[in-house]
C-alpha cells in the first residue's frame, strides 16, 4: 500500500504545500503551517460524517393519530396488555414448561380469526417450531377451535418464515413458538444460543416495525425463573409479560413484566379447564373458595395489583418447641426476610415470644404478595395463631408496619375498602383513613400493640 502524502496548511491563508518551512509561500506570515494528519483508506472507510440516508425528525407536539390497538377477544389478556396488542409492536411472553402459554395464545390467534373472518389477507398466523401443524390442529380441536380461519405451520428457519410472510397481505397477528428454536443461516451456532436468539429476534422485531403487525415471541425460561436466552432480548421487544401460577392450582396469572404501551401492574386471572384457559372476572372468590369456619390463623388481606383489588387468605401456624431445639422458619408467597422483621417488631414492641416456635406462614392458593401492605394481615394471622384465637370471619386486615410497630398508611385504601365490602366482608382494620372513605365499619389502628390487645382481648 503507498504510503499516505503529508499536507502542511497554512492557517492564515489555507494554503496546502507538501513539505514544512518556516514562512508560508503566500501569504508570508511566519510558523503557520500545521501538518495534517493524511486521510488512510481505514479513516475514509470508518468516516460515518457522510453517505448516510437523511433522519426525519418529527416535533414531539405534533399531531399524530396514535397506533391502534387490537382486541384479542380474552379480556383478562387485553387487561394485562394494556387495553390490547398494538399494532407493529413485539411481545415476548415468558413461563414454565405447561404453564399454558401456547394455549393462551392459541386461543386469542384463534379469537382474532375468528373476528376477521370476512377481512382481506390473514388476520392471525401461529408458527411453532417445537410441534407439527397435526399435533397444533389436535391441540385447538381438543380446546373447540378446530373452525377457526387460523394459519398453522411449522417451521425453525427465520429466512423461510419471513419469505412466507413477504408474499402475503401483513397478518394481524404473528405467534412465533418459540424464539430458541428459531435460527438463522446467517449466524454460526446451534438454535438457542446468545447469537441465534438475538439474531433470529432482531429480524422478526424489524418485520413488526416494517409491516405493522404484532408478533408474539414465546421464551423458554431457566431453571430460576427468568427468561433463558441474552438479556438484550428483553430490551429489544416492547412488552415483556411472565405467565406465572402453579401446577397444583388451576389458576393462572398474566403479568407484564415491561409493557412501553401501558402500565406493568396489571394483571390477568385465567384458571386452567379442560376447554382451555377460562378468564376469571372476580378474582377474589377464586381465591377465597374453601373458606368455612373460621380458624386461629387466617387472616383476610385485599391486596392491589394496578387497578385491581384482589382478597387473599393469609394463613399462620405456630408450633411450641421443646427448649433448646432450634425453631424454623417456613413461608410460601411472601419474603421470608420481611417475615423476620416483623416477628422481631412482635416480640420487641408488644412482647411476644416467637423465639421458641415454629412459624410457618403461607398465602393460600399459591398467590405472590410483594404489596408492603400485607404487614398488617401478617401479623393479624400470627398473633391469631399464637393466641390461638380466631379473627373475625367478616374482617380485613391492611397495613404497613414500621420497625417502630407504626401502622402506616398505604396507597388506594378506598378501592380496598370497595372490594372488600362488595363480597360482604362489614369490617375492616388498618390505618387511619379519609372518613368519606373510611365507612361505618372501619377500625384505625395507629399501633402493633393495638392489633394484639384486639385480638387477645385485652382491650
Amino acid at each position: 500500500m503507498a504510503k499516505p502524502k503529508r499536507r502542511y496548511v497554512c492557517q492564515a491563508c489555507g494554503s496546502v504545500t507538501t513539505r514544512w518551512q518556516g514562512q508560508c509561500p503566500d501569504c508570508s506570515e511566519w510558523n503557520t503551517l500545521v501538518e495534517e494528519a493524511p486521510e488512510t483508506v481505514f479513516s475514509a472507510r470508518h468516516d460515518l460524517s457522510g453517505g448516510g440516508r437523511k433522519v426525519v425528525f418529527v416535533p414531539l407536539d405534533h399531531p399524530v393519530a396514535l397506533p391502534p390497538r387490537r382486541k384479542t377477544g380474552l379480556a383478562e389478556f387485553d387487561r394485562a396488555l394494556g387495553g390490547g396488542l398494538v399494532a407493529g409492536s413485539a411481545v415476548l411472553m415468558g413461563g414454565d414448561p405447561g404453564i399454558g402459554k401456547s394455549t393462551l395464545l392459541l386461543q386469542a390467534a384463534a379469537q382474532i380469526a375468528r373476528d376477521n373472518r370476512d377481512g382481506a389477507g390473514a388476520s392471525a398466523v401461529y408458527i411453532s417450531g417445537e410441534e407439527a401443524s397435526d399435533q397444533v390442529r389436535l391441540r385447538a380441536g381438543r380446546l373447540g377451535l378446530g373452525s377457526a380461519p387460523l394459519l398453522l405451520a411449522s417451521a425453525t428457519s427465520v429466512r423461510d418464515i419471513l419469505t412466507t410472510l413477504g408474499t402475503m397481505a401483513p397478518p394481524a397477528l404473528v405467534v412465533i413458538d418459540s424464539i430458541q428454536t428459531m435460527h438463522s443461516d446467517q449466524i454460526e451456532g446451534a438454535p438457542g444460543t446468545v447469537s441465534q436468539v438475538r439474531a433470529c429476534a432482531f429480524e422478526l422485531i424489524r418485520y413488526a416495525k416494517d409491516s405493522g403487525a404484532a408478533v408474539v415471541l414465546v421464551g423458554h425460561v431457566t431453571k430460576d425463573g427468568s427468561i433463558a436466552g441474552p438479556r438484550v432480548l428483553e430490551h429489544m421487544v416492547d412488552v415483556v409479560m411472565s405467565f406465572e401460577g402453579e401446577r397444583s392450582h388451576q389458576y393462572r396469572i398474566l403479568r407484564a413484566i415491561k409493557n412501553r404501551f401501558g402500565a406493568v401492574d396489571e394483571i390477568g386471572v385465567f384458571a386452567m379447564a379442560g376447554a382451555g384457559l377460562e378468564e376469571v372476572s372476580n378474582p377474589s372468590l377464586l381465591f377465597l373458595s374453601g373458606r368455612s369456619e373460621p380458624v386461629p390463623g387466617s387472616a383476610i388481606f385485599p391486596a392491589l395489583e394496578g387497578t385491581r383489588p384482589v382478597l387473599v387468605e393469609i394463613q399462620a401456624l405456630t408450633v411450641r418447641l421443646a427448649s433448646g431445639a432450634t425453631p424454623r422458619r417456613a413461608v410460601v408467597g411472601w419474603d421470608s426476610g420481611r417475615l423476620a422483621m416483623l416477628l422481631a417488631v412482635l416480640e420487641a414492641r408488644c412482647g411476644l415470644n416467637f423465639s421458641s416456635a415454629e412459624v410457618y406462614l403461607n398465602v393460600a392458593g399459591g398467590y405472590r404478595l410483594t404489596d408492603p401492605a400485607a404487614d398488617l394481615a401478617v401479623a393479624a394471622a400470627l398473633v391469631s395463631a399464637l393466641a390461638d384465637k380466631p379473627l373475625p370471619a367478616d374482617a380485613v386486615w391492611f397495613g404497613e408496619v414500621s420497625l417502630a410497630g407504626e401502622v402506616r398508611p398505604v396507597a388506594h385504601s378506598a378501592i380496598r375498602l370497595r372490594e372488600a365490602a362488595k363480597l360482604g366482608f362489614g369490617k375492616t382494620y388498618g390505618p387511619a383513613i379519609n372518613d368519606s372513605d373510611a365507612g361505618a365499619h372501619h377500625t384505625a389502628l395507629t399501633l402493633l400493640p393495638n392489633l394484639v390487645d384486639r385480638i387477645v382481648g385485652a382491650d
